[in-house]
């Protein structure tokens, strides 16, 4: 969590992801604090974590790909799954 503020009425926070910054809404943890770490799902803070978990479950994201699939740029992912090169595609 980099910073929490309440936007109508609503306990909102910024997060970063590994260098993607989101805000993220903190009605399930209403106690949640800056540099505390937690899972979140489309949006919301749902589980506090250590930050030894956090680390883990943060480097097995990255070995399964989950990272670059929630985070990754979706034009380039298709292109790769179709078998063409993204960074050839945008040289034509």
């Amino acid at each position: 969590m980099l910073d929490i503020e309440e936007r109508d009425g609503t306990r909102m926070a910024t997060v970063d992801f590994g260098g993607v910054v989101k805000e993220v809404c903190l009605e399930y943890l209403p106690d949640l604090q800056v540099g505390e770490y937690a899972i979140v799902h489309v949006g919301f803070a749902l589980q506090r974590l250590d930050e030894e978990s956090a680390r883990q479950t943060l480097e097995l994201f990255a070995e399964l790909g989950l990272l670059q699939e929630e985070f990754g740029d979706a034009w380039e992912m298709a292109a790769t799954e179709a078998g063409a090169d993204p960074v050839e595609e945008v040289r034509k």
